[in-house]
């Protein structure tokens, strides 16, 4: 028989053991974000801010000396304009509660009423503070209408650009951001797969930029006036900065900083290198020469088209994908100059057909998390991005088009042609580029 003293000391270590179970319990699940994914998130917020002034310096480049800063203030100007606008109604309208059908979300976080330091998104153990979220998802607000602008180039009245980008943002973008990834969206019910915003993003920018060239029509002396980039080492720093940020933007959309995102990092670089390749090929066969700003507008051209697939494709098919963009990219570039519209900088050619091809791809290819027609024998997810496709080209364009000519009879779109002659630097914003 046991002592008393054994006794004792044994009934004094189960309780200890009973009482510490809970401590112990608890500190294996400890509450709040994950300090990692909020680490990456907060990471690629940066990278995608990035984006913007890559963005100025790509398109600024492609212009006139005369037209090199309006270039610029068009995407510099998104940041100021679009984050505001984000904050008070643009999320909540993406992002909010379905108020019906899945077309667009409630007014619950108008000005990101309810929405606090504390506020968490996500599911554990993987979940990331609520404001980052929002952050994140504002920068691609504010870039995809800045993407527009290079289509109108050279010829836009500043103050109507400024209208034009917030009332897009919201009667555009909101909806169809709410369509793919918001709560119920219609389109994200279905099935439709689009990893970081080649419908969201890529086809409603680039089908709403062809409507605005048209409608804005060609510049003084387009096709044959000397219209030729004025600096393609801007051009060509920007594409790098695009590149360096596209990574935050693809990688980051996986939310956390786990395989996904691992994943979207290394298709994004692959398919980017793959567009460069297949852009100058296509540009040899058909010029004759492979010039620098083909190599540049094929890493964008691979970057839009790997964005909606980069957390669905496997690395080989991301080549695929990539070489692809670069040849259809190119093809479409020249249906400005065999259908007759100045589209500035190629944003329908670069942007629409990317994300077209992309998001098309995206249904062909997929295989984590998704099944494509050729890897897997699923003709369903193909339809399914087809169905995405038609949905945002058509609503991008058709509310465009409105957009535009009530705006056109309130303020007008164009600047006069004395102020188109003399150059947009000097006449919209009183500066020059170059004091040689």
């Amino acid at each position: 028989m046991r002592s008393p003293f054994v006794r004792c000391v044994l009934v004094l270590m189960a309780l200890i053991v009973l009482t510490a179970g809970p401590v112990f319990a608890q500190a294996e699940a400890p509450a709040g974000p994950n300090s990692g994914d909020t680490a990456w998130l907060l990471m690629s917020c940066g990278l995608v801010m990035l984006m913007l002034p890559g963005l100025g310096l790509f398109y600024a480049g492609m212009v006139r000396g005369k037209n090199v800063l309006s270039s610029l203030m068009h995407s510099i100007i998104a940041l100021g304009v679009i984050t505001l606008q984000w904050v008070i109604i643009g999320y909540t309208l993406a992002f909010g509660s379905d108020v019906g059908g899945g077309v667009l979300g409630s007014l619950e976080h108008l000005f990101l009423k309810g929405i606090g330091p504390d506020s968490l998104s996500g599911d554990a153990p993987n979940q990331i503070p609520l404001l980052v979220f929002v952050t994140f998802q504002g920068m691609f607000a504010i870039i995809t209408p800045a993407l527009i602008s290079g289509a109108i180039a050279e010829r836009i009245k500043f103050s109507t650009y400024i209208v034009f980008i917030l009332l897009w943002s919201t009667l555009v973008y909101d909806p169809i951001c709410h369509w793919v990834w918001g709560p119920d969206g219609w389109l994200g019910a279905r099935g439709a797969l689009d990893f970081a915003g080649g419908t969201v993003v890529h086809i409603s920018s680039g089908a709403s930029a062809l409507v605005f060239c048209i409608v804005l029509g060609k510049r003084r002396g387009y096709p044959s006036g000397e219209l030729l980039p004025h600096n393609l080492t801007m051009t060509v720093l920007g594409a790098g900065l695009l590149w360096f940020g596209w990574f935050g933007f693809n990688a980051g959309s996986a939310l956390t900083s786990g395989c996904s995102a691992g994943l979207a990092f290394t298709v994004t670089h692959i398919a980017s290198a793959a567009g460069m390749v297949g852009w100058l090929i296509a540009e040899r066969i058909h010029s004759g020469k492979p010039s620098v700003l083909g190599g540049a507008s094929g890493i964008v051209a691979g970057l839009v088209a790997i964005t909606p697939a980069a957390g669905f494709v496997e690395p080989m098919w991301s080549i695929v994908i990539g070489l692809g963009a670069g040849v259809f990219c190119y093809l479409g570039v020249q249906l400005k100059h065999s259908l007759g519209y100045d589209d500035s900088l190629d944003v329908f050619g670069v942007h629409g057909v990317g994300g077209i091809w992309g998001a098309l791809a995206t249904g062909l290819f997929a295989t984590v998390g998704g099944a494509g027609l050729i890897t897997t024998g699923n003709p369903s997810q193909f339809i399914e991005q087809v169905i995405g496709v038609l949905a945002s080209l058509v609503y991008a364009m058709v509310i465009t088009f409105i957009l535009l000519k009530v705006l056109d009879a309130i303020m007008g779109l164009r600047v006069s042609p004395e102020s188109e002659e003399r150059g947009l630097d000097q006449t919209e914003h009183g500066e020059t580029g170059y004091n040689i």
